[in-house]
């Protein structure tokens, strides 16, 4: 008898947030605020900037783009963890206006 074994959905940032999680499944209030307090320091903006705009010139070496990459996991990690805050807190964003 032979199994299938489905491919796993789970991720580093599901199971992270997970074990960020108090019993009910929410992020502990003490834990939101600090999240929602947390910035990306200028010094790393600059750093993305730079490695994006020369990708676009296809001016990276291969670290530089693991780098890149790796900033776009990070700040996905970081805006998937403060968007757990925003409902722990029940805070809402406003809605931008053009």
């Amino acid at each position: 008898m032979s199994t299938v074994t489905q491919p796993s959905t789970e991720t580093e940032v599901s199971i992270l947030a997970r074990f960020l999680d108090d019993e009910e499944g929410r992020l502990p209030v003490e834990v939101a605020r600090y999240i929602l307090g947390l910035k990306i320091s200028d010094k790393d903006q600059a750093r993305m900037h730079d490695l994006v705009v020369r990708n676009q010139s296809d001016a990276l070496t291969p670290a530089e783009k693991e780098e890149m990459h790796a900033f776009g996991k990070a700040g996905d990690l970081l805006a998937i963890l403060k968007s757990k805050a925003r409902q722990t807190l029940g805070i809402k964003l406003k809605k931008r206006t053009s």
